[in-house]
Parts: structure tokens; C-alpha cells; sequence
């Protein structure tokens, strides 16, 4: 596929020298800056001056020539080769197979008659291994199969090293090093520091003409068989693919990135970069063609022609028209770029990524698009607005002067075809994900939020949610819109609420729980719970939570009973007033009641009767009942029970009174131990409920401290032994049990003397043993306890004796050792170490205040 990276101007349309019957052609030139070299068949050297301007009108390249002078060999055979050295203003000359020195500027041979005999070829080394800037380094092939290396400085040619070969060298190519040379019908490459020679390929110098061009630091174009140009390393191994030339190839130069090839017919131009021929060029009877500095110049046998590079912008679009987008950027990344600074160039490439984008985007390479996209920073609104509706409404966006691409939008593109716009949405979606945290995102976050919105509710996407409930940027207005029209109302509502439209929110979610609206992907009535919950509007929370408890009482309370703990406290959200609210919702104001007294533990005496009252309600309900099974009855007892054994504050007579009359044996005998009237406690328990465990139980957890826990266990006993009751017999074994329990106590002295005489000493023998060995061990308690206090008293009066038996003398120059003051009372501190103090200067009586020494008034 061709494109036009080169023109072909006239540069010198016909040499003359001494007459117009000279009949002169070319054999070679040289280009060094604005000086033309040209080289004779009649062994002349010609110096031109070339100037290079641009048109005004056209803005197309022309040359004008001027002559300054020639130079005649005298040898009258042609000029083979030139080569300018402008750090000596030197220019090499060989011809008759002697390489000569002449001034650059008046052609004079140099004094010192420098030359070198035999060369058959030359070339420069473009990366010399010397460091003498005053210098260059050149190769020669000799006739007598010979390469050697000469430096040459402004009058000298000197010789450094030779290597021998097994044939003569026709051509030959020098970089650092290493020498590439073509022989009669091989090449190879020679390191003339090591003298290592390796072959690289043979040719057929029948049909093919030798070529080694320099490209590169290491790298060389070799002209192969079959019309191939092979690249090869000065390592001697190819890391390109290779060329396909044309037939009788007569010189090739090089310009990045352009292999630039003549033949008899035609210029061809390949890319370096894909190997493939970008432009023919006709020319006939071409006979040179070489890049001097960066510049091509061809020539016939009279005429001089220079190959002026097409911008490379202009190449590029050029490929961008043809959609050729690999080939224009790999050429705006690898372009000649001399004179354009870093910061233009890549604003430049930014531009050509971007058209690249939009060019693979038509073409449906949706992955080459996303990576071009993102590397070129598009701005994404000149995406998005090919996308009918997807900017947002109040978005006003130009696109790109000049523009970018020539696209209306995606409809033009997908032509109706459903699932090709299928995936251009697709496209467009995973793209505006990734970019959406990025900085090319920057500036458009709401731009990005709204078409996402748009895309998800389109084909309802599981993200929307997530999109719209955390921090949206998207635009509300247009949004809303979009996700009504798609029936994605839960989305539409979380999209309220993030926005803080909580009112709105509410409305929608409400319209959902009553069925007058359907979105799958709602939670449900808890969800709803949750957001009142966590409302701190107080005024919506009352609006809606009346519909929430008609709906369902348990979880509608969960809107007062799971609110933030860190919530300002308000009139409106006072435990006073939701109970008073809550009386029209019996099962709900149960709920709260509960969360007031046994998660809030609120010491209020209205909550904890209000809530005993409710309870009592319920399970007297539940028993005039006839069909309420028993287990739900216990059940509620069970609850009652509870809250009035674990209350202090709920009004005990009024609960009394009541169960009294409803024969609430249980109850009543937790309401008779909160008046503490225990006796008759216990009696419900043991005359009415006959529950024994019960009444010990009682005694246990009624028990202050031991002595009152003691009593208890009498009144237990009595009760057992009541000779009132009248099946006092069938006590006898529960009487029996408690006075050999574990866990009762008891004086025994009390205890039998409320024995009945009749009973034997059988019956109460593991009771009275018991109780002697309890006695017994409280005596030998009591008896060590006094001797160790005794004990205790005898160590201090020894102490006080120990401390009283040297006098401590008193004189008025007598200082506080901690104040350094005179005392003014008889009161002082005495520390054993014999320092003295006032009292109130002493902060610690057992630390020294001087030596901070720790003293124990315990002895061991």
C-alpha cells in the first residue's frame, strides 16, 4: 500500500565544465551541508553551492545552484568515489585506485602528498572508535585481497591495522570495529581489532549487484539473492525481516524511517519498521542515489536530483485517510522529528492517537479503539456524543475544530443492526469503567456517572445499584429520567437518596412496598426499615413510619429501636413520645417497651409497669382462650416472670392485685418476694405449686448476704413444718431434704427447736452430724483467728517499744531535713533512718522524703 513520504525536485539540471561539446557524466557525488560534489567520467571534481528554499505560493522545496570551482585530475580516468570530512575541511578523493586529500573549498591537493595506492573502494566509519575529534577513521579495499584501516587527519593518512582475506573485496561498510564487507560472491563480517572473520551468505555477482549500507550503531542492509535486502547485525545474525527489492538494483540510501532503493526505471521507498514498499517513483537512466546528513540525492548520467521528504504529518494522514492505522502510528513514533521540541511532538501524537481511535472505533476494533482511547486522552464527551442521548442534557460540548473524525454517531455506523449497536454500548460501558478513577477522567466525573447510569439501566446492569448508591456524580434530573423509563424505580430511589432527596426516595420505595410498582432487584420492606432507621429527618421518619407498622408492627418498631446510639437526642424522637404514638400498634409498642427496659435499661418506673401491665394483658388474653395452646401461654407467663424477677421499678401491688384474682400462683410469689413477704412466697410455692426446687430456689437468689440468707432457709423450714397445715406429712420428706442440702444453711439451735418431738434421731443423724463438725470448725476458725490477732498485737507493741527506746532530742536549731525550716510545735516525723520531718512535709510515711528509701512497718 503506497504513500507518498517523498518528492522528487530538480536540484542540478545540467552540469557544464569547459564547453558544451564536453562530454561529461557523472560517476559520484558528495553533500556536505549547502556543498555539492560532483565526480566525473573526465576526472573532474566540480564544487557547487547548493541553496534550498520554499516556495511562498506552493510551500514546495526548490534549489538554486551556484558553481564555485573544479579541479582536474590529470589522469583522465573517472572520478569512483567521494567522501567529505568536514571536521578537516578535507574531502577524499579516489580515482585510478589512489586515494587522495583535497581541500574542501579550493579542491588543492594537500602539501604533504598523503595518498594510498590500490584501493578498489572506501568508506567512512560514522562511529569511530577513535576519540580525536580532529580525525576520521576509513576503510580501503585493496587489489591485493586486503582491507586496511587508516586514520586521517588534515594532512596525514596514517595506517592502523590490515587484515588479509581469501578474495578481494568490491565493497565495503565500517562501524566501530567491525567491517562488512562484500566479496566476489560472499559476504562477511571482519573484526579488524581480533581479526575474527565470519561469513554471513553468498550471492551471485551475475545477477546481483553487491550492497552494504550503514543504517545504524551494529547494523548493516546487505543487497541479497533473489532481490532481497538482508539486515544484518555487526554480531552477524538478522533481527529484521528482510526486504523484497526490485530486479537490477543500482544504489540504496537510507533516511529514517525509509529505505530508499534505484534502479533503471524507478525509485522505491520501503519502511523500515513493516519492510513493506510505501512509494515508486519513476526515474530513468538513474545512476546514483545516497543520503548525505539526513538528505537523499539522486542523480542520472547529467542531472542531480534531490528526494525532499513529505512532512511526516502529511504521511500520516495520509495513512489515517486510508485507514492504514498501524502503519501511521508506528510512523509518528519512529518520524524524523528534527526541530520539533518534545512537548509539540507529543501533543502531535496525541492527536494522531486520537483520529487513530475514532478510525479502529468505525471499524469495530473495539480493543485497538479502548487502548488508543485511553493513551491518546480523548476527551471522553466526544465519545460519549456519538451515542444518541447518552451526554447529558445540560452538557454543552463542541466537538473537536478540527474534528477528529467524520462520524454522526453509532447509528450510522451499525446501520440498524441491533446487535452490532449491542456492542458498541458494550464498548462504550467497560471503557468509561475503566477510565472512570483515572486522570483522563478528570473534569468529567459527572459526564462518565450519567452515561454509566444510562448504559446500566438499559440492560439492567447489577452495578447500577452500587453506581447510584455510593458518592453518584451523575446529573439527577437526566438520570432520574433514564431510570424511570427502564422501570429500574429501587435504583431511581437509592439515586433520591444519595442525591439527599430523601423525600422523593421514600415516595418511590413506598410505591414499591404497596405493589403500585415492580423492581426485582428491591430488597424489600426491612430495607426500608433500615433507611428510616438511620434517617436523622424526623419529620419523614414520622411521615412513613405509620404505613410501615400497618404493614407489619415487629418490623415496623425497628425504626425506633435501632437507631443510631450517636444520634442527637429530640423532642420527636423522645421514648415518650413514640410510646404515646405507638398505642394504636399493640404488638409494636410491646416491642419498644422491651427495647426501652432490657437493651436501653432505662430506671423509669412508667416503662417497666407499663410494660408488666402489657404482659399481664396478654397472657390473661391469651387464657380466656379456649383454643390457645398451652405452650403459648407458658411462653408468655415465662416472659412476665422474667421481667418481674430481674425489676425493681414496676408498681408490685398493682401487678399483685391482679394476679391475685387471675390465681397466678408463680407470679405471685415473685411479686410477694419483691414486698418481701416471704413466708407467704414460699407457701405459694410449696402449698399451692408444691414446687420444692422452687422454693429452695427462692432462698438462693433472694439472699442478700449469709445472715439473710440463713433466715430465708428458716422461713423455708417453717413453712415445711407449719403443724397448721393439714397434709403437713407429706412435707416431712422435702423438710428432710433441705435440712441435709448442699447449699442450705442453718442455726441449728433454731433449727431444733422447730422440730417436732416425736421425730427420732435417725432421721436427722446426717443433719446433726453435720452441723457438729460445722461447729467444731468454727471454733478452731475462731480460736486460730484470735491467736494470730494476738499474735499480730504482741509484733506491734514490740515495735512501738523498739522505736521508743532512743530519745530524740529537740533543740530550737533543730531544721526539717525536707523544708529546712525550725518547728514550731511538739509534733514531728520520724523516719527509721533518722531523718525529721514536719507532718505535712512528710507525703509518704512509709519513703524517706531525703533518700527516697522505702520503709515497711510489717514485720516477717
Amino acid at each position: 500500500m503506497s504513500v507518498k513520504a517523498f518528492e522528487l525536485v530538480s536540484a542540478l539540471e545540467r552540469i557544464k565544465l569547459m564547453s558544451d561539446k564536453a562530454k561529461t557524466q557523472i560517476e559520484c557525488i558528495e553533500v556536505c551541508g549547502k556543498n555539492l560534489y560532483i565526480g566525473t567520467s573526465d576526472c573532474f571534481i566540480i564544487h557547487y553551492i547548493l541553496q534550498e528554499s520554499t516556495a511562498s505560493s506552493s510551500g514546495k522545496v526548490l534549489f538554486s545552484s551556484e558553481k564555485q570551482q573544479h579541479k582536474y585530475l590529470g589522469v583522465k580516468k573517472p572520478i569512483a568515489q567521494l567522501k567529505a570530512a568536514s571536521a578537516l575541511n578535507r574531502i577524499l578523493v579516489l580515482c585510478d585506485n589512489v586515494l587522495t586529500l583535497l581541500n574542501m573549498f579550493n579542491l588543492e591537493p594537500i602539501t604533504s602528498g598523503a595518498k594510498v595506492k590500490g584501493v578498489t573502494s572506501f568508506c567512512l566509519n560514522e562511529n569511530p572508535t577513535c576519540s580525536n575529534p580532529f580525525s576520521v577513521e576509513i576503510c580501503v579495499s585493496l587489489k591485493k585481497k586486503q582491507v586496511q584501516v587508516y586514520t586521517v587527519t588534515e594532512d596525514r593518512i596514517m595506517h592502523v591495522k590490515d587484515v588479509s582475506l581469501n578474495d578481494q573485496v568490491t565493497t565495503l561498510g565500517l562501524d566501530g570495529c567491525h567491517i562488512c564487507a562484500a566479496m566476489t560472491n560472499q559476504y562477511c563480517m571482519i573484526n579488524y581489532k581480533t581479526g575474527d572473520i565470519q561469513d554471513l551468505f553468498p550471492y551471485n555477482n551475475e545477477h546481483t549487484k553487491a550492497i552494504v549500507k550503514r543504517i545504524g550503531k551494529g547494523d548493516f542492509l546487505l543487497g541479497g539473492p533473489s532481490s532481497l535486502g538482508m539486515f544484518v547485525t555487526s554480531d552477524g545474525i538478522s533481527q529484521r525481516p528482510p526486504l523484497q527489492w526490485s530486479h537490477d538494483l543500482v544504489s540504496v540510501g537510507y533516511v529514517h524511517p525509509y529505505i530508499v532503493a534505484l534502479n533503471s526505471e524507478f525509485i522505491t521507498v520501503h519502511s523500515i519498521l513493516d519492510q513493506q514498499q510505501k512509494q515508486a517513483i519513476p526515474f530513468q537512466g538513474g545512476c546514483l542515489l545516497g543520503d548525505f546528513d539526513g538528505r537523499i540525492f539522486v542523480s542520472s548520467s547529467k542531472e542531480i536530483y534531490a528526494l525532499v521528504p513529505v512532512a511526516w504529518e502529511k504521511q500520516i494522514q495520509a495513512l489515517l485517510a486510508d485507514k492504514r492505522v498501524t502503519e501511521a502510528l508506528d510512523l509518528a513514533k519512529n518520524s524524523n522529528r528534527t526541530g520539533v521540541s518534545k512537548e509539540k511532538f507529543l501533543k502531535m501524537l496525541s492527536r494522531i492517537q486520537q483520529q487513530a481511535a475514532f478510525i479502529e472505533f468505525s471499524l469495530g476494533h473495539f480493543s485497538e479503539a479502548h487502548e488508543l482511547f485511553r493513551s491518546g486522552g480523548v476527551d471522553v464527551k466526544e465519545l460519549i456524543s456519538l451515542y444518541p442521548r447518552m451526554l447529558m442534557s445540560s452538557c454543552q460540548f463542541t466537538r473537536s475544530v478540527p474534528p477528529l473524525h467524520d462520524i454522526a454517531d453509532v447509528n450510522q455506523l451499525t446501520k440498524g443492526d441491533n446487535s452490532k449497536l449491542t456492542e458498541y454500548k458494550e464498548f462504550l460501558q467497560l471503557y468509561l469503567e475503566e477510565i472512570k478513577h483515572m486522570p483522563v477522567a478528570s473534569g468529567n466525573e459527572q459526564v462518565i456517572d450519567t452515561a454509566l447510569v444510562k448504559l446500566y439501566s438499559e440492560n439492567k446492569n447489577g452495578d447500577l445499584l452500587t453506581l447510584v448508591a455510593i458518592d453518584p456524580k451523575c446529573e439527577l434530573a437526566d438520570s432520574a429520567e433514564w431510570l424511570e423509563k427502564y422501570h429500574c424505580y429501587h435504583p431511581l430511589a437509592m439515586l433520591y437518596y444519595s442525591h439527599r432527596d430523601y423525600d422523593k426516595a421514600l415516595q418511590t420505595w413506598m410505591r414499591l412496598i404497596s405493589g403500585e410498582l415492580n423492581d426485582d432487584t428491591f430488597p424489600g420492606l426491612d430495607f426500608v426499615v433500615e433507611i428510616l432507621a438511620n434517617l436523622n429527618e424526623h419529620s419523614l421518619v414520622w411521615k412513613y413510619v405509620e404505613r410501615i407498622l400497618q404493614i407489619d408492627q415487629e418490623m415496623g418498631v425497628k425504626v425506633f429501636t435501632e437507631r443510631s446510639a450517636s444520634e442527637e437526642e429530640s423532642d420527636k424522637m423522645a421514648p415518650d413520645t413514640i410510646v404515646d404514638f405507638l398505642h394504636s400498634f399493640p404488638l409494636a409498642v410491646v416491642f419498644y417497651l422491651e427495647f426501652l427496659v432490657f437493651q436501653k435499661k432505662l430506671q423509669r418506673e412508667k416503662y417497666h409497669t407499663h410494660l408488666a401491665v402489657l404482659y399481664l394483658d396478654h397472657v390473661l388474653k391469651l387464657q380466656k382462650d379456649s383454643t390457645t395452646p398451652s405452650e403459648t401461654i407458658d411462653i408468655a407467663r415465662s416472659k412476665l416472670r422474667h421481667l418481674l424477677q430481674v425489676s425493681d421499678l414496676y408498681r408490685v401491688q398493682l401487678i399483685l392485685g391482679k394476679a391475685r384474682e387471675m390465681n397466678m400462683h408463680a407470679e405471685c410469689a415473685i411479686l410477694y418476694g419483691k414486698l418481701e413477704e416471704h413466708d407467704k412466697a414460699l407457701k405459694i410455692l410449696v402449698h399451692k405449686l408444691k414446687d420444692y426446687g422452687a422454693a429452695e430456689n427462692y432462698c438462693l437468689v433472694n439472699a442478700k448476704d449469709a445472715v439473710y440468707k440463713r433466715k430465708l432457709f428458716h422461713i423455708l423450714l417453717s413453712v415445711y413444718l407449719d403443724p397448721s397445715y393439714e397434709r403437713r406429712d407429706i412435707l416431712i420428706p422435702p423438710a428432710i431434704a433441705l435440712l441435709n442440702s448442699n447449699v442450705a444453711e442453718f442455726d441449728s439451735i433454731k433449727v431444733l427447736q422447730l422440730l417436732p418431738e416425736h421425730w427420732s434421731v435417725s432421721i436427722l443423724s446426717h443433719f446433726l452430724s453435720r452441723s457438729i463438725r460445722r461447729s467444731i470448725n468454727n471454733s478452731r476458725t475462731k480460736n486460730i483467728e484470735r491467736m494470730l490477732a494476738r499474735c499480730e498485737n504482741l509484733s506491734v507493741k514490740h515495735g512501738v517499744i523498739s522505736l521508743q527506746k532512743e530519745p530524740i532530742i529537740m533543740t530550737d536549731d533543730r531544721l526539717c531535713a525536707v523544708c529546712k525550716r525550725s518547728f514550731s510545735d511538739s509534733t514531728f516525723l520520724r523516719y527509721p533512718n533518722g531523718i525529721i520531718s514536719h507532718i505535712h512535709c512528710a507525703k509518704n510515711p512509709n519513703i524517706c522524703p531525703v533518700t527516697g528509701k522505702l520503709f515497711s512497718l510489717k514485720k516477717s
